[in-house]
């Protein structure tokens, strides 16, 4: 039987016309959510490195209290790749727009609780407890989100542009980031000295205005078109999370580590520079939230033209001179940085995200493109998160970490180099594109997607 992927609908040139509106909503949809999914986690991200080792931990040294901190953020990382299979089991049996409004709540109740959060000085142990449990309810959430927000725009989209249609998503990331690093900017203007007392809510509690904002534009979109084609044909698997892994493993883990140079970088980049930069070189904080900022603007542009740049000269080329980049990036950034120089350290954050952009432009195509689209939520979304646990994840406290024991910005360097390596083997031994067989034959189809 043909692969799925090379069989689902692509609208041609005689249904353009009446599809646009629908792809115009499913790109809106996805990028307006993703947004707001990545604002909630990049909003903890800031949080952890300047607010919360003081409120959640008080007692510790202070590298410990950074380091439990980060611990409760990794802690979101690690329940990404749960996520990711729960939610990617029943996209791929009930659809992708369902499991989107899910995740948004998920995510955004999660987001708002930690505004209401008390801190140990009130409860005790309790506060960093429940920090760390509404962290696993973030990562759940945006475990799932990323899967259905990329296949809801790629899959409405034409083949040829595969690459752009999926970077729409994309831009939640730069979006998302620089709408937490503007509100913390905005509100430490704000509220002065009581914004470590109690302005640092106001950014999590803003959460519920914008599930509002994300349940209205997804509630108005369709379904996939390739996902109701398979449905329509009665191939939805009754198992889809359980045949990608079986026939498709390899695929996941080539998936993972291809995002080693990206995704380890990219929390080193916009979080742990956040404490390198106040308590290792006594820079001010909202210069650095300032430079964080501009640079995640800049990613608005950089994203969707190194995802259109994909369709024109190959996935595998854009993202390995991103790869290539941030390696060679590595031991400069921190020499800029440790200047001290405004203008200077402005370019190294600058630029280290445009090497960051060259790989995440082109990534959920060259992600999602490797797995048919009745397991492709599963597969891709699995591989995609799992990076969340050896990268991400570890990155700042990592980082951290070597910091503490050398003083000296070098073994970061060198642990930058070493993911870009590992990323660089594994684009290299990512299959082509859906060569995977198709599961349905030897799959149980079910003539609905009921659960």
């Amino acid at each position: 039987m043909a692969n799925p992927a090379a069989t689902g609908p692509a609208p041609g040139p005689a249904a353009e016309p009446s599809t646009r509106p629908a792809r115009r909503r499913a790109v809106i949809a996805s990028t307006v959510g993703t947004t707001i999914e990545w604002y909630d986690f990049f909003l903890y991200n800031t949080a952890a490195s300047l607010i919360f080792p003081a409120l959640f931990f008080p007692k510790q040294a202070a590298f410990t209290g950074i380091l439990l901190s980060f611990g409760t953020q990794f802690v979101g990382f690690a329940a990404r790749p749960v996520g990711a299979a729960f939610f990617g089991h029943f996209g791929d049996r009930i659809g992708r727009k369902a499991m989107l409004i899910s995740t948004l709540l998920l995510m955004g109740i999660s987001t708002f609780l930690i505004g209401l959060l008390p801190s140990y000085h009130t409860i005790g142990y309790a506060g960093p407890v429940l920090l760390t449990l509404l962290r696993i309810g973030q990562g759940l959430g945006v475990g799932g989100e990323w899967g259905g927000s990329v296949l809801l725009s790629m899959e409405w989209g034409v083949r040829r542009r595969r690459g752009l249609m999926a970077s729409w998503p994309q831009l939640g990331v730069p979006l998302g980031l620089v709408l937490s690093t503007g509100v913390v900017r905005l509100l430490t203007s704000w509220t002065g000295d009581s914004f470590d007392n109690w302005g640092w809510r106001i950014p999590f509690l803003l959460s519920a205005v914008l599930i509002g904002v994300g349940l209205y534009v997804r509630l108005r979109v369709l379904e996939s078109p390739e996902f109701a084609a398979v449905r329509d044909r009665a191939v939805v698997l009754a198992q889809p999370l359980i045949e990608v892994v079986r026939r498709q493993w390899h695929t996941i883990l080539s998936s993972a580590f291809v995002r080693m140079s990206e995704q380890a970088p990219f929390y080193l980049f916009t979080s742990f520079v956040l404490t390198y930069g106040t308590t290792h070189l006594g820079m001010v904080r909202n210069d650095l939230l300032n430079d964080v900022l501009i640079a995640a603007t800049i990613g608005l542009v950089t994203v969707p033209v190194m995802g259109f740049l994909s369709d024109r000269f190959g996935r595998r080329a854009v993202y390995g001179v991103g790869i290539l980049g941030t390696a060679a990036f590595a031991f400069p950034y921190f020499g800029l940085l440790d200047t001290k120089k405004a203008g200077l350290v402005l370019v190294a954050i600058v630029v280290s995200l445009i090497f960051h952009d060259m790989q995440y432009g082109p990534q959920a195509a060259l992600i999602a493109e490797r797995f048919g689209p009745n397991v492709r939520y599963s597969g891709a979304g699995l591989g995609y998160q799992l990076a969340s646990v050896i990268a991400g994840g570890p990155a700042p406290l990592i980082a951290t970490r070597i910091l503490e024991r050398t003083g000296s910005s070098a073994g970061i360097a060198w642990y930058i180099v070493g993911c870009c390596v590992l990323s660089a083997v594994a684009l290299l031994l990512l299959p082509a594109r859906t060569i995977a067989p198709d599961p349905v034959p030897e799959a149980k189809p079910e003539p609905t997607a009921a659960v």
